[in-house]
């Protein structure tokens, strides 16, 4: 503790210049003149997002001086590294730390493990275990040092936290490159903020000398500061940018299917990620996915082959899920129509779809669907369950069959082989007749996972209320109908 009288040693996270005002101060509003008024033809896939970036702070300094909600202690798996960071954070919380760290027996790497903050003015520590680089690892390495931000920063949401001090994770001592660590750390917060950023106020990165010129260097490929800086950063980015949270993506594990194996496919097929944005246009659906109808009276025809469709579909998908990543579309995510909360009595991801929220008439719904895949395609990798609210819902927030036709046409498989329930909550009769036409004719594939749910008692049986955010609405609307009983269940603050 600091003696009587004494200034404080601590940083206040307030008083320190987000990564806007740092640009802002430079640039003296120059951009205004050019950038602003430029015609951007193609995006990046990390757009220039002031929001996003009021919230990012760099700063050279010691982690463990930071005022944060929570700061990041980088760790060996028994939780006892001796590094610069550790040290400082073991002799400014005291010895309290240690003993507490003994109950945690130990951290897995790319866990992360909440303790107090004792004497820091740090109220929580996060404490994480970066891999151990070796080049032809490269691959589990990644992965690894992406989970620890990853983990941290979804514990961070889960103990609603309002700001988190980084420190740089890949420690000198586990030789992880810097700025191949720096890229994952980077894109990871910026995926985590795309989707979660109403969750935090503040992230610092906190970085030493030696650190700083390689963040000063990549951040504006991620945090972009003006529309001519986002153009200037486009050629720079790595050929891999992650998925859409940011989680390096394993080719090998991409299943790619081909007509005739063993032949090499014309140079015209060869369409990935990678494909020219232009080619998609402006939110066409049929430019983007074709006549769907056509390919299967090809197909019945014998024209085009399952495989050859299966992987025209792919690349079809792809092309959404590219064009996902480089649109603007907070304007959807601030809709809160569509969340990711807990996990269900089977440990499956719960997402929440909430129909009031979704203003049909009101907004694009081809922006819509991206944001879907945008928020979904990390999701969908495992098994999940969609809980849809329709409580309350009118006119305005009616999906038109043809959309839901379009989306589920568009998505990949996975989405549909991991889609294990759908818990259609409040449903009228004039929606379960709808519901009813919709998975008999048209996509009889989802018809066996709805389950139509009357009452939160009965969403409950399957998921248990701690594990789901429920918006006020959908709380007052069921007590009103099924009784009193669930009005005193605390409903989330941010819906």
């Amino acid at each position: 503790m600091d003696p009587l009288g004494a200034p404080s040693q601590f940083v206040d996270v307030d008083s320190l210049p987000s990564w806007t005002d740092v640009y802002e101060a430079k640039h003296l509003d120059s951009h205004e003149n050019s950038a602003e008024r430029a015609q951007v033809n193609v995006r990046s896939p990390f757009p220039y997002r002031k929001d996003i970036n009021a919230k990012i702070i760099l700063w050279k300094g010691d982690v463990a001086l930071l005022n944060c909600t929570a700061i990041v202690n980088t760790s060996n798996e028994s939780l006892t590294d001796k590094n610069p960071v550790s040290e400082s954070v073991f002799m400014h919380a005291g010895p309290d730390l240690r003993d507490e760290l003994q109950k945690l027996k130990g951290c897995r790497t790319g866990e992360a493990k909440l303790t107090k903050g004792f004497n820091l003015a740090a109220r929580f520590i996060i404490h994480t275990v970066g891999p151990k680089y070796k080049s032809r690892y490269r691959t589990a390495a990644e992965s690894s040092l992406y989970s620890c931000y990853r983990n941290v920063l979804q514990l961070a949401k889960e103990q609603a936290m309002c700001s988190v001090g980084f420190c740089v994770i890949n420690s000198l001592k586990r030789c992880y490159p810097l700025e191949d660590a720096t890229h994952i750390a980077l894109r990871t917060v910026r995926r985590f903020l795309e989707i979660h950023g109403e969750t935090l106020e503040k992230v610092v990165f906190a970085v030493s000398e030696l650190e700083e010129a390689t963040y000063q260097k990549l951040m504006p490929l991620y945090f972009p500061r003006s529309l001519e800086e986002e153009i200037q950063s486009l050629p720079c980015l790595p050929a891999d940018i992650g998925n859409a949270e940011g989680e390096p993506v394993v080719p090998e594990r991409q299943i790619r299917i081909t007509e005739k194996p063993g032949v090499p496919d014309d140079a015209s097929d060869e369409e990935g990620l990678e494909a020219d944005l232009s080619f998609i246009g402006s939110h066409a659906f049929a430019r983007m996915e074709g006549d769907v109808d056509k390919q299967r009276r090809l197909i019945l025809q014998g024209q085009l082959s399952e495989a050859a469709l299966q992987k025209q579909h792919q690349r079809n998908y792809n092309r959404w899920l590219c064009q996902a990543r480089a649109e603007d579309l907070s304007d959807i995510a601030s809709l809160k129509a569509l969340y990711q909360t807990g996990v269900d009595n089977c440990g499956r991801t719960v997402m929440v779809v909430v129909g009031r929220n979704i203003p049909v008439t009101l907004i694009d719904m081809e922006k819509a669907l991206l944001y879907f895949i945008h928020v979904m395609d990390h999701i969908a990798v495992k098994e999940y369950v969609l809980v849809y609210f329709h409580t309350l819902t009118n006119d305005y927030n009616q999906l038109d069959s043809n959309f839901l036709k379009k989306l589920y046409d568009v998505v990949d498989i996975k989405y549909k082989r991991n889609l294990k329930a759908l818990y259609f909550v409040h449903p009228s009769f004039r929606s379960k007749v709808s519901a009813w036409f919709f998975t008999t004719f048209t996509v009889s594939g989802l018809k066996d996972k709805i389950h139509y749910v009357e009452s939160l008692q009965q969403l409950f049986t399957a998921i248990p209320p701690e594990q789901i955010d429920l918006p006020p609405f959908v709380l007052e609307y069921d007590a009103r109908e099924n009784g009193p009983y669930y009005s005193s269940y605390p409903p989330s603050p941010d819906l």
